[in-house]
């Protein structure tokens, strides 16, 4: 539909479906008629929210795909190493020696498809000034590494898509939202699980990686906290949202981190 749009010069608006569906009242029933009405009500009764839509640059499309692709090879590449340690006792041996056998030929095959990828990554960002920038900025962050820095250029499409830590928080499920209703109920600010899982989940590697650390800032702040008694996943979380709050900072300074020592 992108692709056909653009070749046509029309003009594309792309909605979340959520918000077509919950401001359309009580639903009943479920077709493709019913569904094509609420979509043009909802285009009727939403003009001013109108967000044209526009391509990312050729190369975040680029990246975009390359990185679907790697995260695809990896994901199958630890179900394998998975099957290397969980059957060695519950086969003969033989069999578990032919297993192995063909499994380490899979997985192989998998890390060379991830390393050319990752090369071809290399190659587009190091080919792009912009994109070149961005990633040594990011990674001058504690607890940030190309993985989670290039996945951060894809989602916020260098950058373009948001302009504020917040609002990417929100996106990324890491802003916290209070529960509350006079003062029958009152319950703990927490997250919402309408995210982007996976940027979540690198965002969650990112802090508790800091956590680990000997030093920093960061880490220094986890112990801190942790030691006043506070929950620890409530300051993991506040970790990550610092994380965000230092990639957005250094790309609008466009200065790499400068940590504060102590």
């Amino acid at each position: 539909m992108a692709c056909a749009c653009k070749a046509a010069e029309c003009k594309l608006w792309l909605e979340n479906p959520a918000e077509i569906k919950y401001s359309s009242g009580i639903q009943r029933g479920k077709n493709d008629k019913v569904d094509a009405k609420r979509i043009a009500v909802y285009a009727s009764r939403f003009q001013d929210k109108v967000q044209y839509y526009e391509r990312p640059s050729e190369d975040i499309e680029r990246l975009k795909q390359l990185e679907s692709e790697r995260s695809l090879y990896v994901t199958d590449l630890a179900k394998y190493k998975g099957q290397l340690k969980d059957q060695r006792e519950y086969m003969p041996t033989a069999l578990y020696e032919r297993k192995v056998k063909r499994l380490t030929a899979l997985m192989e095959n998998l890390e060379q498809a991830i390393q050319a990828i990752t090369n071809e990554m290399d190659e587009v960002i190091t080919s792009c000034p912009v994109l070149s920038r961005q990633m040594e900025l990011l990674m001058s962050i504690d607890g940030v590494g190309r993985v989670v820095a290039t996945n951060m250029i894809i989602t916020t499409e260098a950058f373009t898509r948001f302009d504020d830590p917040r609002k990417f928080n929100c996106y990324a499920g890491v802003a916290p939202f209070s529960y509350s209703s006079g003062t029958s109920q009152q319950s703990k600010a927490r997250v919402s699980h309408r995210a982007d899982k996976v940027m979540k989940r690198l965002l969650h590697m990112a802090a508790i990686a800091v956590t680990h650390r000997n030093g920093g800032e960061l880490k220094r702040y986890y112990d801190r906290k942790v030691a006043e008694g506070k929950n620890k996943m409530s300051v993991i979380n506040a970790l990550r949202a610092k994380i965000v709050a230092r990639m957005f900072a250094v790309i609008k300074r466009n200065e790499l981190y400068k940590p504060i020592l102590s």
